[in-house]
Order: C-alpha cells, then structure tokens, then sequence
C-alpha cells in the first residue's frame, strides 16, 4: 500500500524502468530514480516495495520513519532503507524544502551492503563529505532511461561508488574501528590455528561480547560466518598444498584441518566444482 504527496516543485524528476537481462545481471541495478525538489508537505508512506532506497540530501532536510526509528536526514547525507518493511519519509517538520536525490535499487551487491549500511536494521545517515553525489545519480538516471547493456554497467558502478563512499564512512568512525579489529583479531586467530578443532568459545575468549553480537559483527566486516570462513581458508591452503606439493590427497585434508579424506573430498567438491585430483591436474595444466 503506498500513500503520498506530491508536493514537489515542477522542476522535479521521477524516472521508472523494467531491468531487463543485463541489468538483473549486474550486482546493482535500478527500477526507479529522482530528483525531488519537495516543498513544505511532500510525504510518502508504505507497507511494502520490493526493493531498496537510496536517499541523498541536496537541501533542506527530510524526516525518515522505520521500525519505531525516526532520523532527520540534512545536507550532504545519504541514507539506505529496505523498502520491504513499512516506513514513511517526509519533509522535516518546520522546514519549506527538501531537496533529495533517490532511486530504488537492488541487486546481490545491495543486499551485501546492507548489515554495513542497515546494520540491525536501523537506520543508520552516513554523511559522505567531498564526494560529488551528482555524477554518481546523474549515471543513475540516464541509466534509467537508456535502458542499453552498457548503460546497465555505468548504472551498477555508479550505485556501488555511491554504497562504497557510505560503507567506507561507516567503517571508519571510532565504535566500528574498535569492532573491525575485534573481528580481525579472531580472523587472525582462524588463520593461524586453522588445521586445528577450532571452536567458536575460542574466538569468544578475548571479546567480551554476546555470542549473536559476535556473529553479527563477523557477518558484518566478513560477509560470512566464522565457521564459513574457516572452511574457505581451510580449501584455499589445501588448493596451494594440491598445486605446489605432491601430498596424496588424505594427507592434504589433514594438513588443513580436516578429520578424513572423505569428508574434505566432499567439501572440497562443492566449493570448487571439482574434485581435489582433477583440481591438482587442472591447476598442473594450466602452469
């Protein structure tokens, strides 16, 4: 259900497009795009759109409604919200304009974003100074309107310079600072210890943190779990033993933390698309 008012000046843009195929198949793409210049009574309010929202303040302000949140997003902010949940967004009480940029987005690289840039789901202004958000948006919207495979390419990067610019921010501030080397210090761990059993208390010891807080924080800096992780580091140092040694197999698999032959063949398989021998070969061919 979608309810608004468009109070907007006349000078305002609003852009739709259908993704075709190599649009969808880019990490990013674009279903809808603007430039609002919204006077004193523009609102909107929704229960559901399949999509995400990219918001950018130009001037004036905008007030931002989601799941019990409120933010007032000012000049030189963007803001992503999943449009899935319900949410509203208007102008700033008290304030005559909001002048924004927006578009609807999604796409694998989206959703990778999002524990970065929606972490919990709150809602989360990311300030982005010295960045010039009108070539990024302006890509956006002659995207949306050419509809061509290359301009599906300039839409999907100029969408991951604008996430990136706001990741890169976020990333950056103190509390996530004290959180990136937390999650680094327990990589470093799974990396030095990762031919052992290896459990997740470990990793625990020196945090002093709740177990579901660590493993958001490992998702979020990772884009995996730690026991996901462990298994990739674990293939890629049986990879570098089957390519640069003549181990048997079985030997490989318990250099690299793995309990029987069988089972590493197993994972080794479908994370490669291959089995160990015929990776060995391929890799051996390819030299």
């Amino acid at each position: 259900m979608l309810t608004y008012n468009m109070d907007v000046e006349p000078r305002s843009r609003w852009l739709r497009t259908t993704p075709g195929a190599a649009a969808l198949a880019q990490p990013y793409y674009c279903t809808e795009a603007g430039l609002f210049y919204g006077r004193s009574r523009f609102a909107t309010a929704r229960t559901d759109k399949d999509s995400y929202i990219l918001f950018y303040t130009l001037e004036g302000a905008g007030l931002i409604e989601q799941n019990e949140m409120q933010v007032t997003l000012g000049p030189g902010t963007a803001l992503l919200l999943d449009c899935r949940t319900p949410q509203s967004y208007c102008t700033a009480p008290g304030l005559d304009r909001w002048h924004h940029y927006w578009a609807h987005i999604d796409g694998a690289g989206v959703r990778a974003m999002e524990p970065v840039l929606c972490p919990d789901k709150r809602l989360c202004p990311v300030p982005l100074p010295g960045l010039d958000v009108h070539v990024p948006f302006q890509d956006i919207m002659n995207g949306t309107k050419a509809e061509t495979a290359e301009s599906s390419v300039v839409t999907a990067l100029a969408i991951h310079q604008l996430l990136a610019a706001m990741a890169r921010r976020q990333l950056s501030n103190e509390s996530a600072a004290s959180n990136r080397h937390l999650i680094e210090h327990a990589v470093e761990h799974i990396r030095s210890h990762y031919s052992e059993a290896l459990c997740l208390d470990e990793l625990l010891a020196d945090a002093h943190i709740s177990k579901s807080y660590f493993l958001r924080l490992f998702r979020q800096y990772m884009g995996t779990t730690p026991y996901n992780f462990l298994l990739c580091y674990r293939i890629t140092q049986a990879k570098e033993l089957l390519v640069l040694t003549d181990l048997p197999v079985g030997v490989v698999a318990r250099k690299v933390g793995f309990g029987d032959e069988s089972n590493f063949s197993t994972r080794f398989t479908a994370m490669v698309g291959q089995s160990p021998l015929r990776y060995r070969k391929s890799a051996m061919r390819a030299k």
